[in-house]
């Protein structure tokens, strides 16, 4: 009887969102409490990368999937280098509210300090399998994913490595040699600004109403997912004209000059 005990509890999950909610002070912070939203059916899965100036300047990678944000900490940001292998720290989920936050945690705060919406995009297996395919791809440590993003493009992968002595994920941001791989494209270091306030981070830490207000009106979050959708559609349509007209090369210098533009 208490095998079956112990085989019950180690089979339980926590709670979605649990750690997240337990890391913050609510009363303190204006960042929206967990609730897990609506799993996407047909509709596409976003991913935003935040720029976070917090003990230590790093990039938050997080990725739509059952209805939160899957969570890494990339130290170095990511690059368009196949031969360069990011550490990325896997941490809490987070709530898809997060996918429009820009501005500080207040200071003494769990992560306190400037963070920026550094891109943000729709993503997809890379295999076309949909949400299985991610799904399995995440339970397997072995996430290989296309980016549709204003910085970020082409195919991805995430390898799980191994576990560090506080029992967190630690992964490998890969680039894929496809079209829109580029060595010389170093673009945490070509790309500073916000991709939806067109702002550097000192802009950010100093604008007024810069701490996190979740209370915005509903014309407004439809509005955003009007253009969203959109812009979306407008990079399709660029994409699909781009790989008939032209070569690797000049898929390349369109990929640097859009996340530089952006």
């Amino acid at each position: 009887m208490a095998t079956k005990k112990r085989s019950s509890a180690a089979r339980r999950k926590p709670k979605p969102l649990a750690e997240y909610n337990r890391k913050r002070d609510f009363t303190r912070t204006a960042e929206p409490s967990g609730r897990v939203g609506k799993a996407a059916a047909k509709r596409a899965l976003h991913f935003v990368i935040q720029k976070h100036a917090a003990s230590h300047l790093h990039y938050d990678f997080r990725l739509e999937l059952d209805g939160v944000m899957k969570s890494w900490a990339v130290p170095k940001g990511p690059s368009y280098d196949p031969a360069v292998r990011r550490l990325a720290m896997e941490v809490e989920d987070h709530p898809i509210e997060y996918n429009t936050f820009e501005g500080t945690i207040p200071k003494g705060q769990y992560g306190g300090g400037t963070v920026m919406l550094w891109d943000r995009g729709t993503y997809e297996a890379e295999d076309g399998g949909g949400v299985e395919s991610l799904r399995d791809g995440y339970e397997r440590g072995d996430l290989k994913i296309l980016l549709h993003g204003k910085r970020l493009e082409g195919g991805w992968v995430l390898v799980r490595m191994r576990r560090d002595d506080s029992g967190r994920a630690q992964w490998l941001l890969i680039k894929h040699r496809d079209d829109t791989a580029d060595p010389s494209f170093d673009v945490t270091d070509d790309v500073t600004t916000s991709v939806a306030s067109g702002r550097t981070m000192e802009q950010i830490a100093t604008r007024k109403g810069r701490v996190w207000n979740s209370n915005r009106n509903e014309s407004a979050k439809k509005r955003s997912a009007t253009t969203k959708a959109k812009k979306t559609a407008k990079r399709s349509a660029a994409k699909r004209s781009t790989a008939k007209r032209t070569a690797k090369k000049s898929t390349r210098k369109s990929v640097r000059k859009r996340a530089k533009s952006a």
